[in-house]
């Protein structure tokens, strides 16, 4: 790591950033698996399974306690396949909504952010349920707010705070249709990786409530225990997905043509494209074309008909501007009385 330290600190190309970042994040990843107790080697799964979370924490099933049964027509994993696995995106495909949003909710009510950061995260996560995609300076915003929220912070103290945050997010936020396609992988015996931008401390507390054998996220640089306000390489995004899948699957000696993915975002084609059975879940409009032009599966988790996917969301989204207005119209009025 100190070796990725010392490399992030030039400037680079774009490729090379996200080159970095996957290698970074496969790192991370692989340590991880190897501080947990259970399987003794890579490859190699003890039980068949090898999560990071299993033997110590129930998988989150949702409010009803059940595992709902995977859709009809998913290939059917190869049972106890040491060399597949599978890797989902994390927002609009595992969770409903953004993790970041929830992350600066939770940082809000701590005392980390003002009420002009959370409105600002708030229109971009309303932004992000409307159009179904994400937005790359809404992206770029949100990796500059949180480097410098943790710059000089001890490691320990954001980890306790996502636990904290996600405990209760995980459970109710999860799309019941992908949770259970994660655990038809893990039931098959295979490895579960979850692949997300989301900082790593975030993705690993959700890996570890759905039973996922680990995470694959955004690596902050840390030093002695701190945060530098830098990051390795970039944001684990779009093609620094693809180079931590592919960075993973060398150290795992995974064959990736066994292996799935699951995604709802055009910018994980990389992803997608670089494992024999693609999915696409709950998709934006420029990835379903995609997929149709590919012949890929697509599973859509939300309301069937478009006008609910998009409308309902529209109206949330009006509803809470309208609802900022007539909280700052009553403000307004109780100052003059005052």
């Amino acid at each position: 790591m100190a070796v990725l330290r010392r490399l992030t600190q030039a400037r680079r190309s774009s490729s090379e950033r996200s080159a970095l970042a996957g290698e970074a994040a496969a790192e991370a990843a692989e340590a991880a698996l190897r501080a947990e107790p259970g399987p003794a080697s890579a490859g190699e799964p003890e039980g068949g399974a090898g999560t990071e979370g299993a033997g110590t924490e129930a998988p989150a099933a949702g409010k009803s306690g059940k595992t709902p049964k995977a859709p009809a027509g998913n290939h059917t994993p190869d049972q106890d396949d040491p060399r597949a696995a599978a890797f989902f995106d994390c927002d609009n495909t595992i969770l409903r909504g953004a993790a970041i949003f929830y992350l600066g909710v939770g940082l809000y009510r701590r005392g980390f952010l003002t009420r002009r950061d959370i409105a600002r995260f708030a229109w971009q996560q309303a932004w992000f349920r409307l159009h179904g995609a994400e937005d790359p300076e809404h992206i770029s915003d949100a990796k500059q707010s949180a480097l410098g929220i943790v710059a000089g912070k001890p490691t320990a103290d954001l980890e306790a705070i996502c636990e904290e945050i996600f405990e209760d997010v995980v459970a109710d936020k999860i799309w019941p249709g992908t949770r259970a396609l994660v655990q038809m992988h893990l039931d098959a015996g295979q490895r579960v990786w979850l692949v997300t931008a989301a900082p790593l401390e975030v993705a690993r507390i959700i890996a570890r409530r759905l039973g996922m054998t680990g995470a694959l996220g955004t690596v902050a640089e840390a030093t002695d225990g701190h945060y530098t306000g830098r990051l390795v390489g970039d944001l684990l995004h779009g093609p620094a997905k693809a180079a931590a899948v592919r960075a993973l699957a060398r150290r795992e000696r995974l064959d990736l043509d066994r292996c799935a993915a699951y995604s709802d975002s055009a910018n994980d084609i990389p992803m997608l494209s670089l494992v024999g059975h693609p999915y696409v879940v709950n998709p934006d409009g420029a990835l379903r074309r995609h997929a149709r032009a590919q012949g890929w599966r697509v599973r859509d988790f939300r309301t069937g008909r478009k006008a609910a996917r998009v409308g309902l969301p529209a109206a949330a989204a009006l509803g809470v501007l309208a609802g900022a207005t007539a909280a700052g119209v009553a403000l307004n009025r109780r100052r003059r009385r005052g």
